[in-house]
């Protein structure tokens, strides 16, 4: 390959790193169950702005980072809590406080009672001897039980099965595969379709459909104000690269095989609205339009694809028992990926 042409598809797979880069956002928004709103706050409940960007909030990572910093080190699940510096340490549950350097030691039950110097001792416990004139009587003996209920309770230990998980900063799919994915299709894009007009189409084209696969294998669905802008962008993008020299497709192809391939559709869609959703009726169009500008065998190599690879990525699923025989399955990525590679034979064929 020339070294233009090298440059060029350098130049077309750092467009995609950056595009994809700015995708996880809209995909986070827009991957929602059919018949519910887009998205507009984060999974911690800060409000998600614009469309266009990392998937990641910043006001999540700021208090993350705050919680982090400002909370001290935790206790043992059910031990006591360490004795601050200078402090004497806690005595034992059950046991008798130890005394401070200089006073006398407590006496263990059943023993004899060691006094000060110059004072008489005390008798043993259970001596009949009486105790002598003047001196207090003895206070009693520490009673465990009573010990044990004074003691403070342990901290309760927190369940993970109801404590409620901190939210995480990132969300949605992560930059750098949807970076990576968008880089190579560009890459690819460049490589077979070289300088010619329609090549610009192309790179502007690669970013949504990596968007609507995304979303549609995320939660099966194919957002319409993607895939019905799309039809009409694709259309008109191409019959402005048809006025320009050196351009390798034909516009009415394009046209009709928008026409056909969405016709196509939603007779499946009639026949089985099961196993073809409306969604991809509409995708169609955006489809047929690109595989046609480079003829009907584009459009027809690409429709087999788009079928092709659904099958065999159904067939893989049932194989390893993820799925049955009567299993829905995400068409739009496959579709899209029929698309592509219907481009690029019909690019490389030109």
């Amino acid at each position: 390959m020339p070294s233009t042409g090298l440059l060029l598809v350098a130049a077309a797979a750092l467009w995609g790193a950056v595009a994809g880069a700015s995708l996880p956002r809209a995909a986070y928004r827009f991957s929602v169950p059919s018949g519910e709103p887009w998205r507009e706050r984060c999974p911690g409940g800060h409000p998600v702005r614009g469309w266009i960007g990392r998937g990641r909030c910043g006001q999540c990572t700021t208090n993350s980072a705050t919680t982090s910093a400002g909370n001290p080190a935790a206790t043992p699940a059910g031990g006591s809590a360490a004795a601050s510096a200078g402090h004497p340490a806690a005595a034992s549950v059950g046991e008798p406080a130890a005394t401070s350097a200089g006073a006398p030691a407590a006496t263990p039950v059943g023993n004899s009672a060691v006094t000060p110097a110059g004072h008489p001792a005390a008798t043993p416990a259970g001596d009949p001897a009486a105790t002598p004139a003047g001196a207090p009587d003895a206070p009693p003996a520490a009673d465990p039980a009573a010990a044990s209920a004074r003691a403070p309770a342990a901290p309760p230990v927190a369940d993970p099965a109801t404590t409620p998980a901190r939210p995480h900063a990132n969300y949605g799919p992560r930059t750098l595969p949807a970076a990576a994915a968008t880089a190579l299709v560009c890459a690819a894009l460049a490589a077979v379709t070289g300088g010619r007009p329609e090549l610009a189409v192309w790179l502007l084209l690669a970013p949504v459909g990596v968007l609507l696969a995304v979303v549609d294998f995320r939660v099966r669905r194919l957002p319409d104000v993607l895939t019905l802008p799309l039809a009409g962008a694709v259309l008109a993008l191409l019959g402005l690269a048809a006025l320009v020299p050196g351009h390798a497709g034909h516009w009415p192809t394009a046209l009709y095989g928008a026409l056909a391939l969405g016709g196509g559709y939603f007779v499946l869609f009639l026949v089985n609205p099961a196993g073809m959703g409306f969604g991809d009726v509409k995708l169609a169009l955006g489809a047929g339009a690109v595989l046609g500008w480079y003829g009907w065998p584009v459009v027809l190599l690409g429709t087999f694809a788009g079928f092709l690879f659904g099958a065999l990525y159904g067939g893989a699923l049932v194989v390893v028992r993820r799925a049955g025989r009567k299993t829905a399955i995400a068409f739009g990525p496959f579709l899209i990926a029929g698309a592509f590679a219907g481009v690029l034979i019909g690019a490389y064929g030109t």
